[in-house]
């Protein structure tokens, strides 16, 4: 039930996302459940492959090298969902930055929910 929360927000975020960014666009809530989906998938099984081959770099740069690595997971996405637009690295690159943070916002508030007494 869980993973369907949250595939259901990160779908959320990522209309909302393409209704402020001039850059993205996204057809229907539908195809933003399918990317929220295959972000998911892409995260688990690309991304560990990505990391390890940009690792160096990864580390020269602190880490913010990742920032690259999660913009080519958006623009491997916007090639496999016909619905789902993104035009250029750099509509990517913010993209995944403002979806990584509002993706962190929530998280926040969710595990502050749970740990909070239920008195």
């Amino acid at each position: 039930m869980k993973i369907l929360i949250q595939l259901t927000v990160t779908a959320i975020f990522v209309v909302m996302l393409a209704n402020i960014l001039p850059g993205v666009a996204v057809d229907s809530f539908l195809t933003s459940l399918v990317v929220a989906a295959l972000l998911a998938l892409l995260n688990i099984f690309v991304r560990p492959i990505l990391i390890l081959f940009t690792l160096p770099i990864t580390l020269l740069t602190f880490g913010l090298f990742l920032l690259v690595v999660n913009a080519i997971i958006i623009l491997i996405c916007d090639s496999l969902i016909s619905g789902f637009d993104v035009n250029g690295f750099w509509s990517a690159l913010l993209f995944s930055l403002l979806l990584s943070i509002t993706q962190s916002v929530v998280r926040k508030f969710g595990q502050k929910a749970d740990r909070q007494p239920p008195y």
